[in-house]
């Protein structure tokens, strides 16, 4: 349909799977399974509700006869109403007993954590996936040395795989806070309209013990260790601060990463995929731009400045109940889910496509490199027999010249041509392209990465090993 506006991020963004959990029918199938949870609770708990009004409920929990709850809805202007009318009209007999005791934030709220858990669980092992990735790219890359950069100046060199690494413990704090997450997601359970269960004491006469045990067996039921222990109406809005709160971290660690592909591809060190018949530029035809790079920069962007919006819903919710976050709720949560899903996606696809280019990154840091071997030069002179003081100023003046022959001459870095005329240095230049190995001013970055890896990650790819082997998909 092209007459009516459609979201980019089901279009263009987010996989099907994401998509379904924030579906229609995910939701509806949820409540079903909610009402049903509940009646089995309160005849386990001992209300006259029948095992045949389960099954009936039960043999009806997908085949949801959406027609009959839409006209219902423009009659009652209630959603949750017009689908208990709906799962009536198919379970006649379960019919009095549907929703018995509850209010709409039964299947509501509990829906919502339901179908945000289901999300984290998505999120979680495309996060996973994508540290597999990289970090079988920062084992492949862990000893090829690269100039690195601090200011976007140049520094003394590091390896292409420890800065790989920098981008991985960024994800693996993510993956932390995660697993946090989702361990600590409860149910809102059934309180009431105010959170009191007024309702259930009612309906069992009184009994205390008998309601304390409702809460406990309807998380059971529905697959949670256990229910928020007080509540309003619903369950509390900083749950969902805390939620996209970990989907904003990713972004940033995401973006992060984006952003330093794109300046190592300005570079022409390191390269995103880039597919034979991809256009870079509708005008330059021999453009490659760094668009996945970018596309994650973007989509980045939107799910850390959404996170503001759970976070002033919680702040602004009055007393037991308002309604105000509802419109909200509806497109921050499920929304920040489907940009974190397609971020992850280009994340994945990137990295398992990245080009690099060891001869250009090579040609940089040599470029640079006689002036970090300088200390070391210095003192191979002294060795030689000269004056640290008077060569440490020698030093620095034809490091001066040399640095002006390249800004201002556009010549090559001659540096070591300098020194090696100078008798005070007593070296010659033989001795001095001697020092000029990379490997030997990367320090221990190497053997970092090795470490890192062994210690750190590959535990967590060994916990998660059922999780692993996804290969994203990019639409467009």
């Amino acid at each position: 349909m092209s007459d009516k506006y459609v979201s980019p991020l089901s279009e263009r963004y987010a996989s099907k799977e994401m998509q379904y959990i924030f579906s229609p029918d995910m939701k509806f199938r949820t409540w079903r399974r909610l009402w049903i949870a509940l009646a089995e609770t309160e005849k386990e708990l001992g209300l006259d509700i029948t095992q045949e009004q389960i099954d009936e409920m039960k043999a009806h929990v997908d085949d949801i006869n959406y027609d009959v709850a839409k006209e219902r809805e423009k009659v009652v202007r209630h959603d949750v109403m017009s689908h208990v009318y709906a799962f009536g009209v198919q379970c006649p007999k379960a019919k009095p007993i549907i929703h018995l005791g509850a209010t709409s934030c039964y299947v509501g709220d509990n829906t919502d954590i339901i179908v945000m858990t289901e999300a984290l669980k998505l999120v979680k092992k495309k996060l996973v996936n994508v540290i597999a990735e990289l970090a079988k790219f920062a084992d492949e890359y862990k000893a090829l040395p690269t100039l690195a950069f601090t200011h976007f100046q140049p520094a003394q060199p590091t390896t292409v795989g420890k800065r790989a690494s920098l981008w991985l413990q960024e994800l693996m704090l993510d993956y932390e806070d995660i697993c946090y997450v989702i361990d600590g997601m409860k149910l809102l359970g059934s309180k009431g309209t105010t959170g009191t269960q007024a309702s259930f004491l009612e309906l069992f006469d009184g009994d205390q013990e008998t309601i304390d045990k409702i809460d406990p067996m309807i998380a059971e039921k529905m697959g949670f260790k256990a229910c928020y222990p007080v509540s309003g109406q619903t369950y509390s809005r900083k749950v969902d601060t805390r939620v996209i709160n970990v989907l904003a971290g990713i972004a940033a660690s995401a973006h992060k990463f984006s952003n330093d592909i794109r300046l190592l591809q300005h570079l022409k060190e390191i390269e995103e995929p880039f597919e034979k018949t991809q256009i870079g530029s509708s005008a330059m035809a021999y453009k490659r731009n760094p668009m996945r790079s970018e596309r994650i920069a973007s989509l980045s962007r939107y799910v850390m400045v959404d996170a503001l919006n759970p976070a002033i819903t919680s702040a602004t919710q009055w007393f037991e109940r308002t309604l105000d976050d509802s419109a909200n709720k509806r497109l921050s949560i499920p929304e920040a889910f489907l940009a974190i899903d397609g971020i992850l996606d280009l994340y994945l696809n990137v990295v398992d496509g990245l080009v690099v280019y060891p001869k250009v990154i090579e040609k940089r840091l040599m470029s640079e490199l006689p002036f970090m071997a300088t200390e070391n030069i210095m003192m191979d002179a002294v060795k030689a027999g000269g004056d640290r003081q008077e060569l440490h100023e020698k030093i620095r003046t034809l490091s001066m010249e040399a640095g002006r022959n390249v800004k201002v001459e556009g010549k090559e870095n001659n540096l070591l041509e300098l020194i090696a005329a100078d008798p005070s240095f007593n070296l010659t230049l033989e001795d001095l392209q001697k020092t000029m190995d990379p490997s030997k001013y990367t320090g221990r970055a190497k053997e970092q990465v090795e470490a890192f890896l062994k210690n750190v990650v590959q535990p967590v790819l060994d916990e998660n090993k059922d999780l692993l082997g996804l290969k994203a998909e990019i639409n467009v």
